[in-house]
């Protein structure tokens, strides 16, 4: 089953109605626009709020999503908790719901041992019987996890069950570190925007799981890679590296220039985040947001 895992895996934004209720017309809307751009999979993950949505809220954005794509592309949902109670409650609803596989960060109030993360992880992956990602978030929130721990969990479930999305700096260094401690088993999904995209696709990574804002380029950029493009690999890589520059300071900064890009193309009706945030756009970031977005746009319309 890991093997329909690979390629571009945008994570969607969650839109808000302005009462911070979840606007599920809008969310269909920015998964067919997903879709038709052309994604090799869909992700509820970091940047979809997770972490400020209610445990019920969750299940019933994971339920929708799955009943959106109704199996026309795997669906990847995020289930890490607090609580091993809660991500395997969220792991078995995502399962119910037909996601593909899930994905999961550690507790990020606890600074677990190795033991305490072997036996959440060992909870997870007993709780269903679909592939589980495990996604060291430790470059935003969270703290690093041992390769190898990693590499004793793939040994232990096996490469069908087991994918990782490492995401401890420095990024590059970490995968390779990875890959040789599972003797090039590790099937990796990189998660850096597209910042680190070239490089760690040298490293061997199976798939990329940037926000959804800048879809085009993200597969135009992974396509390029795949077809040996490197000028217009290098030349989108630059484009890409600019303007996720300027939202890489916090997950709040993301939100605040993805949302905002997801309304200039025409899918939110808002760029409404729920509170409390640390960041937000004021006039001038604005405006180099988008005269980077510009310049991508333009780089894509001419090498086309």
């Amino acid at each position: 089953m890991s093997d329909k895992l690979s390629g571009v895996f945008p994570v969607f934004q969650t839109p808000f109605h302005e009462d911070d209720s979840i606007d599920y017309a809008t969310l269909e809307k920015e998964l067919e626009w997903l879709i038709d751009r052309g994604s090799n999979g869909i992700v509820m993950a970091m940047v979809s709020e997770t972490l400020r949505l209610s445990s019920e809220e969750r299940d019933d954005l994971a339920s929708k999503t799955c009943s959106i794509i109704d199996r026309r592309l795997p669906v990847v949902i995020s289930v890490g908790a607090e609580c091993t109670h809660t991500a395997v409650r969220h792991t078995q609803h995502a399962e119910k719901s037909e996601a593909t596989a899930v994905m999961a960060i550690p507790p990020i109030a606890t600074n677990l041992g190795e033991q305490g993360l072997r036996t959440y992880y060992q909870s997870l992956i007993e709780a269903a019987h679909i592939p589980i990602i495990i996604q060291d978030a430790s470059g935003y929130v969270g703290n690093a996890m041992s390769i190898e721990l990693q590499a004793e969990l793939l040994n232990e479930f096996g490469p069908q069950r087991i994918l990782f999305k490492p995401e401890a700096n420095p990024v590059g260094p970490k995968l390779s570190a990875l890959r040789e401690a599972t003797n090039g088993q590790a099937r990796v999904f990189e998660g850096s925007g597209g910042m680190a995209l070239l490089d760690t696709y040298r490293r061997g990574i199976v798939g990329t799981m940037p926000g959804a804002e800048i879809i085009d380029a993200q597969v135009a950029f992974w396509n390029a890679l795949e077809n040996g493009d490197d000028l217009r690999a290098s030349r989108l890589s630059e484009a890409i590296v600019s303007l996720v520059a300027l939202q890489c300071h916090s997950l709040d900064g993301f939100l605040a220039t993805e949302k905002h890009l997801l309304v200039r193309q025409g899918i939110f009706t808002n760029s409404r985040i729920r509170g409390p945030v640390s960041f937000e756009l004021d006039r001038e970031s604005i405006k180099e947001v988008d005269r980077r977005f510009d310049r991508l746009q333009e780089i894509l319309q001419n090498d086309s």
